[in-house]
């Protein structure tokens, strides 16, 4: 039986040791033209700020050069952190890209800052706004929509010009919350697994987004390394960790080293505590891979991930996308 999932790539630009951000960045749109060529659906870039190991900053820059580096594979990003920005840039933005390339562009949008307590002062500056994500998030659809209701203070602004075709929007979370917002919204919704891997916590977060809108689109984003061997999979991805930070005021971030730790304690005078989570990263030959996301594809009804592989060898990680392509609706792997 040919495979039969949608498979995407999420790529944060990550650094590698030795390499460049100049680097990091020819590295991704490297691998934007390899996943165009290997059968991928979507590939999407992250949004990070003052890291000294990932070099995606700005995802409508990296996707408007992606855009004429490609031809046909879907470009998107993981995520706008909207939380930033005013909805009704973001809509003009991604609708000028939608625009320039009809057909091939997605609006993911995050809730997280993106960095730490540095970072999101200086985005903020000058820019004067309180409003709640939820609402931003509301504007944000109402905009694309053109669906603002005459009692908002914004009613009567337009996000023009409009493409022809409705903008694609992507919430990120890994909360039945975030679920319900984008359900709510009538939006499409993307769960954090290689956040939060708990099988009780994922169909929890399923159900409360298809009992509101069962007709959105629910994607899974993975944590996945292949290589040729079990062993050397394991043992590649064997650090593999996520540490949650839970603030004194109550808030809970999540950072994937010690170092990202440290840097935060430098930039905040409030008090936290560390949480060291086991989340899964389905690490192995291509076969074993394979069961396993057979498995999540099966037991909640999705047939569409984005991967995540945050493996600190380039040409491994690489050589591991080429093996994952083979599972995508356009590869040649059977049972």
């Amino acid at each position: 039986m040919i495979v039969g999932y949608q498979l995407g790539i999420l790529d944060q630009s990550p650094i590698f040791a030795g390499k460049s951000a100049e680097d990091a960045l020819q590295s991704t749109i490297h691998l934007a033209q390899k996943a165009e060529q290997w059968g991928y659906e979507r590939f999407w870039v992250a949004e990070h700020h003052q890291s000294q190991n990932l070099a995606g900053t700005s995802p409508e820059v990296l996707i408007s050069h992606l855009l004429a580096k490609t031809t046909t594979i879907k470009l998107g990003s993981g995520g706008v952190m909207l939380q930033h920005y005013s909805p009704y840039k973001v809509t003009e933005d991604f609708q000028q890209l939608t625009l320039l390339s009809p057909g091939r562009v997605e609006l993911g949008i995050g809730k997280a800052p993106g960095g730490f307590s540095y970072s999101t002062r200086a985005l903020r500056y000058g820019v004067g706004s309180d409003i709640e994500f939820a609402e931003r998030f509301a504007v944000l659809n109402q905009l694309i929509l053109d669906t603002l209701p005459e009692h908002h203070p914004l009613y009567g602004a337009k996000a023009l010009p409009r493409p022809k075709e409705e903008l694609p929007v992507f919430l990120l979370g890994a909360s039945p919350n975030s679920a319900r917002l984008a359900a709510e919204q009538k939006t499409n919704f993307v769960y954090a697994y290689f956040l939060n891997s708990q099988k009780d916590h994922l169909q929890k977060t399923l159900q409360e987004y298809r009992v509101i809108y069962p007709a959105g689109k629910f994607m899974i984003a993975i944590a996945v390394f292949a290589a040729p061997t079990q062993e050397e999979a394991e043992q590649e991805a064997a650090d593999y960790k996520i540490y949650k930070i839970h603030t004194e005021s109550g808030r809970s971030i999540s950072v994937q080293s010690v170092k990202q730790i440290e840097i935060y304690r430098d930039q905040t005078n409030e008090s936290f505590k560390v949480e060291e989570q086991t989340v899964e990263m389905i690490a192995g030959s291509l076969e074993s891979v394979k069961t396993k996301i057979d498995y999540l594809a099966a037991t909640h009804q999705i047939d569409e991930f984005i991967i995540h592989t945050p493996i600190r060898n380039e040409a491994k990680r690489l050589q591991s996308f080429a093996l994952l392509s083979k599972l995508t609706k356009k590869g040649k792997v059977r049972n």
